[in-house]
């Protein structure tokens, strides 16, 4: 496994209520007792918090916020704060997922300005970057990589990529049913590693880089297999116990 472990985290987005989520964290709960060595995490919208803490503290599921404010408190009304997070033991947030980029007007700025926020406060980034369609046909997906990701280092410096996670998210698969196969997440996955270890080849080595675009139970293993890829953001899939379950294990045993 060298010195990076595997982290499947659940993105469930705008889904859920107090009933489904129940039986889904029972399930989830139950079944990923057996995780050793693979972390996993479910990232909830904020009225779920209080639940997700309740049923999943003391066991083996980490959990997370989609997003927070860069700002630490005052007169930001519909905001929450990372402290507010971590009065329910959030240990992830997620910054710069390709919805909060394309549709809520978080630029590049303001994507490095929360992932500062997040690690002030103790909690671990988990930083989204990833082309559209346009982007990847246009050949300038190593490109906006690379813009997205220095956005941020630029202002944490490559020692600030140690208590973070990133997630490469081909915007064009998430979704959609299209998976970028194994073989391209890879190539971007390498791209990223190999730009941070410009700057620190010990900081590169040590960053869970995971792949988020329709991955599945089908698939998990395989894009699991690759040498740069570290588990997984999953959207859909993690609204199924059955399915999250499956690309849990999958990261644990790749």
């Amino acid at each position: 496994m060298g010195m990076r472990g595997k982290l499947v985290a659940g993105n469930w987005k705008m889904h859920g209520n107090l009933v489904e989520n129940k039986a889904l964290l029972d399930a989830l709960s139950a079944r990923l007792s057996v995780l050793e060595g693979a972390s996993c995490a479910v990232c909830v919208p904020y009225p779920y918090l209080f639940q997700v803490q309740s049923a999943l503290q003391g066991g083996k599921i980490a959990w997370g916020a989609q997003n927070l404010s860069q700002h630490e408190k005052g007169a930001f009304t519909g905001e929450v704060s990372a402290s507010m997070l971590l009065d329910f033991g959030c240990k992830y947030a997620i910054v710069g997922h390709s919805e909060r980029r394309a549709l809520f007007g978080d630029d590049d700025a303001t994507v490095a300005a929360k992932f500062v926020a997040a690690q002030k406060a103790g909690l671990t980034p988990i930083l989204c970057v990833g082309e559209t369609l346009e982007e990847r046909e246009g050949n300038i997906t190593e490109q906006v990589v690379a813009r997205q990701l220095d956005a941020v280092m630029s202002v944490v410096g490559v020692d600030g990529l140690k208590n973070s996670v990133l997630a490469y998210e081909p915007v064009w698969a998430i979704g959609t049913g299209k998976t970028a196969s194994p073989e391209q997440a890879q190539a971007v996955h390498a791209f990223i590693r190999a730009r941070v270890a410009v700057a620190s080849a010990d900081v590169a080595n040590g960053l869970v880089i995971q792949y988020g675009g329709s991955v599945k139970a089908s698939n998990a293993a395989h894009l699991f297999s690759m040498p740069d890829i570290d588990g997984g953001l999953i959207g859909g899939a993690a609204l199924s116990a059955d399915e999250f379950v499956a690309i849990c294990l999958a990261s644990q045993a790749a």
